[in-house]
Formats: C-alpha cells, structure tokens, sequence
C-alpha cells in the first residue's frame, strides 16, 4: 500500500507538472503530496527532512542561477548574442543552425538549460525572423540543445549538481572528463538536425531589416565570466556554487536598481519549492521498493558496454517520470561507480529530447513556443527525437569512454 500510495502520488506530481491547469505553479501538487507521504507514515519524517536538506544547497542554486538568467538578459546579454547570431549567419538557414547550436551550447553550458528555454528561445525566434530563415530548426535546437548540452559543467543542470557530489571529481576534473561526451553529443545533434531540417534549411531567406545592431553589454559579460571562473576556484574551497550564483546576481543587479520584489519573482522559488517536494515524493518510492528493482537492473562493472545500458536506462526512465525523478533514484544505485554515474548523466540529460515529458525545461519550452504563436508539431519533435537520441547518446557514451581511458576517475 506505501508503494502504491507513493507511485500514485508521484505520477500525480509529474501530470500536474506537465500540464499546469490555470497556469498554477508546480508547487501546488508537489508540496502537498509531500506533506501526506509524511503524515500517512510512508515516509518519517526525519527521511523527509534529511531529503529537503540534502537537496536544499542544489535548490538555493537553482534559484541564484535563474536570478542570474534573467539579470543577463536586463543587460542585454542574450539581445546582444541575437545580433551577433544573425550578423554571423548573414542571412543564411545554414549557417543561421550552427550560430544557434553554439550560441544555445555556450549558454546552456555557462548558465544552465533554463537560460537557454526561458531566454534564448525568444531571441532565437526573433533572429530567425530578422534573417528571413524558417524558424523551425533553430526553435527545435534550443530546446534540445538545453537538455543535451548541458553535460559540460556541474552547474549546466540541476541533474549535474544532484549527481556531482557523488562523483567524488572536482569542477575543473568534472569538465575535463565531460567535455568531449558535450562535443560529441553537440556534434550528433547537429548532424541529424542537418538532414532532419534540409527542406527548412535550403528554403530561400527573406530577410527583414530592423534597424542597428545593439552594443556589446561588456560589464554583464565580465560578471558572467567571473562568475564561472568563480565557480572552478570556489569549490575545492568548499565554497557552494550557489554562493557564487547568488554574488554574481548581485553584481548584475545593483547597476540596475532591481528591487526586491522583482529578485524575489524571477528566483521562482514556487518551482524552488517543487523541486523540495518531488525529491520527498521520489524518496517515498524509492524506500518501497524502488531502489530494490532499479539496484537490480544496475550492472557491478563499468565496460563500454555497461556504460550503454547504464545510459540507456536513464534515458528510458526520465522520458517516463520526467529526469530529475529519474537522477534522484538513479545517483544512489550508481555513487560508487563515478563512470556509471557519468553514462547516467547522458542519459538523463540527452534522453528528456524524446519526448515533451523528458524534462521540465522542454515542457517550459513548448509554453513558450505556444505563447508566440509557433506551437511545436507533437510528431515532428518525437520523430526528430528518435532520430536524435539514440545517435547522441552512443556518441556521448563511446567519448565518455574514450575520455574515462585517456584521463580516469
């Protein structure tokens, strides 16, 4: 009865999560459903409050690098990489895809998936038009490339933070291992994009002109490059990438007189409050029999073969209960393999493209789309998912293999 209550509770979590009736926060579900599996005795209390605390530096994250996000785009960071996108392009769809696959790679990177869903899929959208490209193929590339480029960095997703205190690496060490997996999953996106979007892609553009390009916002950018700088000296000090995040939103936010109300709004602490929620509701699962099945399934070696299946099956699971569930249940099985562990960040972060329920940064996405009058097509996002998916998670996973040769865990 523990698990079924849990199980039901959890899949009520993530339909509500992805459909938002009314517009209503996330939170709305999510924290309730945590509340009963404590009240009801499925789960203690203590595992509930040792949860909210464990997760409680990776959520404060979260909400400094959304604060961070959106303080960039007051400066005109993400207006700036529009003009710089599309002088690059000069008015080619082509070229106009691989300016878009770096510029989303960069940002995802440096400022995590939801800079790159929230805002640079609008500015994508405005480029597209500006150039006179279809805007098909770069809409699509930012919502992929914020799932599947967001390998590189600890700080590039919050799957990366659940699971890199676990991997025993260092920032710098963490990137150093991870940065081929990122090029090689960038390089297999862009690849099937290429033939995926070819009609997109050599249809004639009709540019359409707006005016000056905006100037280059150097302050933001030097803040934005001393806070990732911050983030490689700060941890081997034992100092929290959230701490780093929160300095940097500070450093952006005083020139322009951001208020309170304002840093309080764009920190989104109802979804800050969600995330809290989901990892009690996961923990319930879990200790009922969750872990038993999935240690199972879980292999003791870690060949290239292993690898694979370890991806494989992160995959599978995020695009059945959303990645973030699936990274929480998946990082104990695997802590004391830092190789496993790093195939299932593949998967977790190259598998959500399959499917809208893959992640909730895919679900912001199609909102977005949606709001703009540029509805993403079902069909064309699941066929270009499974084109897409398999070929970058074994690229991914064969360069993390070579990368685990060359340089160790």
């Amino acid at each position: 009865m523990a698990l079924l209550l849990s199980s039901v509770l959890l899949a009520g979590v993530l339909a509500f999560a992805v459909v938002r009736p009314r517009g209503l926060p996330e939170a709305v579900v999510a924290v309730p459903a945590a509340l009963l599996v404590v009240v009801t005795g499925v789960l203690p209390w203590r595992d509930a409050l040792a949860e909210v605390r464990a997760l409680g530096p990776t959520v404060g994250f979260l909400a400094a690098v959304l604060l961070l996000a959106h303080l960039a785009g007051e400066h005109g960071v993400f207006r700036y990489a529009g003009a710089l996108t599309a002088r690059i392009s000069r008015h080619s769809a082509s070229r106009l895809l691989a300016a878009v696959f770096v510029a989303a790679s960069l940002t995802t990177a440096a400022l995590s998936l939801d800079a790159t869903v929230v805002l640079l899929t609008p500015v994508v959208l405005a480029t597209a038009a500006r150039t006179g490209a279809r805007p098909r193929p770069a809409a699509y590339a930012s919502a992929h490339l914020a799932n599947s480029a967001s390998l590189l960095l600890p700080v590039s997703n919050l799957t990366n933070l659940l699971a890199f205190a676990a991997s025993g690496l260092t920032f710098l060490g963490f990137a150093a291992v991870m940065a081929l997996p990122w090029l090689a999953v960038i390089v297999a996106e862009y690849l099937v994009f290429r033939w995926f979007f070819r009609s997109d892609l050599s249809a004639p553009a009709e540019p359409v002109a707006d005016g000056s390009d905006p100037p280059a916002p150097r302050y933001a950018l030097i803040v934005l490059a001393l806070t990732l700088a911050g983030f490689a000296v700060a941890q081997p000090l034992g100092v929290h990438p959230a701490w780093v995040a929160a300095a940097g939103a500070v450093a952006l936010a005083v020139p322009r007189r951001v208020g309170p109300r304002t840093l309080v709004r764009e920190a989104n602490l109802p979804f800050c409050a969600f995330v809290l929620g989901l990892g009690v509701v996961v923990l319930a699962v879990r200790a009922h029999g969750l872990d038993t099945l999935v240690d199972a399934l879980v292999p003791e070696r870690d060949g290239l073969w292993q690898l694979l299946a370890v991806a494989g099956l992160a995959a599978l699971l995020a695009n059945l209960v959303n990645n973030l569930p699936a990274t929480l249940v998946l990082v104990p099985a695997v802590e004391s393999h830092p190789a496993l562990l790093l195939a299932v960040l593949i998967g977790v972060n190259v598998g959500p493209n399959l499917t809208y329920v893959g992640s909730l940064a895919t679900l912001l996405w199609r909102q977005i789309l949606h709001t703009r009058d540029a509805a993403p097509d079902g069909r064309d996002f699941l066929r270009l998912g499974l084109m897409s998916v398999p070929t970058a998670l074994v690229a991914g996973v064969l360069a993390l293999w070579l990368s685990l040769t060359l340089i160790g865990v």
